[in-house]
């Protein structure tokens, strides 16, 4: 699947950021779940020391705790208590580090580097933070997050057609390479002296490219003989085979001669059968 590893490593790529009031806004995945930038978020609003004065509000920290007794496990009650009772104090102060540190949390994260560093926050949370920042910010916040995700939904939905196209076009080469294997070869002039003392392995063949001695020799593994393991277009025109063989023998024809037009009928009518879909019915017995 070449195409869609590549598809896949161009979206993996890309540089995912949201545009909210010409303010440019970084995104990232944790876990499967997407993060926003805090830090650029707060940029037009007075930079990190706005994300530092949410964050020791008191009611920003109610918010934080119930969202991870929510959503994480790991989550440590008792430190957020500490935390809680201390809020509202003018000393106190709290970063993203050491909410994180303290208390396991999962719904802020501290990224490192010139671009795209800072706190992050799960878009529940970054959502709340933007009610606090402007609510008319918040609501093109959301606007833009959900345009974003369509956007993305349309390129996975995209990637999948492309997947599913190419893995039709595998198919058909596969199935067209057994089909062409099915369709027996045309008789070679080197057999012209072989005599066949059964004319079941004239019919044998001319349609399956060996008598029923050379398939057990080549087949010593398997059961019955060549024709047990014969598909539905086989045994047709096998059936065809024989009245026509009926007729051949009528009007005298030498055995080899017999041979070669029966072969070509095999051929011809193989080819014809294995695009039939009358045939794909009667195999589901529809």
């Amino acid at each position: 699947m070449f195409i869609t590893n590549n598809f896949k490593n161009m979206q993996n790529d890309a540089k995912r950021t949201l545009s909210v009031k010409g303010v440019e806004i970084a995104l990232i995945k944790q876990k499967h779940e997407d993060y926003i930038s805090l830090t650029d978020m707060a940029r037009p609003f007075g930079g990190d020391k706005v994300v530092e004065n949410w964050l020791r509000n008191k009611n920003t920290i109610e918010f934080l705790g119930i969202w991870e007794s929510l959503n994480n496990q790991s989550f440590k009650p008792l430190e957020f208590e500490g935390f809680k009772k201390e809020a509202g104090l003018n000393r106190f102060t709290l970063s993203s580090k050491k909410w994180i540190k303290a208390t396991g949390a999962i719904g802020l994260t501290s990224k490192s580097g010139r671009y795209h560093g800072g706190t992050f926050a799960h878009k529940d949370i970054a959502f709340e933070f933007g009610s606090w920042l402007s609510p008319e910010f918040k609501l093109y916040l959301i606007k833009e997050f959900q345009r974003l995700k369509e956007e993305e939904s349309r390129s996975k939905s995209f990637e999948w057609d492309v997947a599913r196209i190419l893995t039709k076009i595998n198919y058909k080469i596969h199935t067209d390479a057994i089909k062409q294997n099915l369709i027996p070869l045309k008789i070679a002039e080197i057999n012209q002296n072989i005599v066949y003392a059964d004319e079941a392995d004239v019919l044998n063949k001319a349609l399956f490219g060996m008598t029923a001695r050379e398939w057990r020799d080549k087949s010593p593994d398997k059961k019955g003989n060549v024709r047990d393991y014969a598909i539905m277009e086989q045994l047709v025109v096998l059936v065809n085979m024989e009245s026509f063989n009926a007729e051949l023998i009528k009007v005298g024809l030498s055995q080899f001669d017999r041979l070669k037009r029966l072969n070509e009928i095999a051929i011809s009518q193989m080819k014809s059968l294995l695009g039939n879909s009358g045939v794909d019915r009667l195999k589901g017995g529809v």
